[in-house]
């Protein structure tokens, strides 16, 4: 087994939080379509709020701050969009901005989900703590301060495409929040960091196993929404969703310290496949 920088190092002085770098602000929205409402509409009032609504999503998929739409499976909801965003300012004039569309009147709000896009770096945090305590820097000094920015700004340089990606072309989502546990007889936040980043390392080994199956965008919501972290799957076949998430359950961060919330899939589609979607009929998905 490949043991943690602080083989030789005492973990109880190290500190307990380890470094993270963060992208994208992110937000689900997930909706029920009030269907007999929109049944009873007009045709020709159908196609003006259509053409409105086509409009506004597919401006709203394009650019550097990027929305997604994809069809809900199950009854949990309809229709989830999904919103990249720099800030979370952008993100509230994403969510003002569909909630003024006449749209917005055959649509319920099921539930919805803040988070940021998140890289844990346990292993260079582990790392660059253990060369700093032999070193003999305190944590918090200007010293133990600069090197931490150094490596920071080095890590946030080669991690760029992970912290701002596109959504990825794929036809199927995967998204549930999740916690790691606190107040049994194990918990996370007071096991030690080599610990935590050896189990952190390893169930790290098992996502890589599907590399080219499946694209994972991991955001942190600690101090934003109900749960602590949000994970995003995409997919061309659903059924790697179930063969990743089952083999994890038996590592250990999963199996001894994670909490799983409600977990929801849905099916992408292009903006102008709305039309489609509201005629009851399943929407197409063809990635540019």
């Amino acid at each position: 087994m490949e043991h943690s920088p602080a083989h030789n190092s005492n973990p109880s002085a190290l500190p307990a939080v380890p470094l993270s770098l963060e992208g994208w602000s992110i937000l689900h929205q997930m909706f029920r379509v009030r269907w007999p409402a929109w049944k009873a509409l007009a045709a020709t009032e159908q196609q003006r709020v259509l053409e409105d609504a086509t409009a506004t999503l597919a401006t709203m998929e394009q650019g550097e701050g990027h929305s997604g739409l994809f069809s809900m499976v199950g009854h949990k909801g309809d229709l989830l969009l999904l919103h990249f965003r720099k800030t979370f300012d952008e993100l509230n004039a994403a969510e003002l901005q569909l909630a003024q569309l006449r749209l917005a009147e055959f649509l319920e709000p099921t539930t919805s989900y803040l988070s940021m896009v998140e890289l844990g770096l346990y292993d260079a945090s582990t790392r660059l703590y253990v060369a700093l305590q032999e070193k003999g820097v305190q944590p918090g000094t200007a010293e133990w301060q600069q090197a931490i920015e150094v490596e920071l700004t080095q890590q946030r340089r080669a991690a760029t495409s992970r912290l701002w990606p596109k959504i990825p072309p794929r036809r199927y989502l995967c998204f549930y929040p999740m916690d790691k546990k606190r107040g049994e007889q194990k918990n996370w936040y007071q096991a030690p960091i080599t610990e935590r980043h050896l189990m952190m390392r390893d169930h790290g080994m098992i996502g890589r196993k599907y590399a080219g199956q499946v694209t994972q965008i991991i955001s942190g919501s600690i101090g934003f929404d109900d749960w602590e972290w949000g994970v995003d799957l995409f997919a061309d076949d659903p059924l790697v969703f179930k063969k990743l998430v089952y083999e994890m359950r038996f590592d250990e961060a999963s199996a001894a310290y994670g909490l799983f919330g409600t977990f929801y899939v849905g099916l992408q589609f292009p903006a102008k496949e709305l039309a489609t979607f509201l005629s009851g009929k399943a929407p197409a998905f063809v990635p540019e």
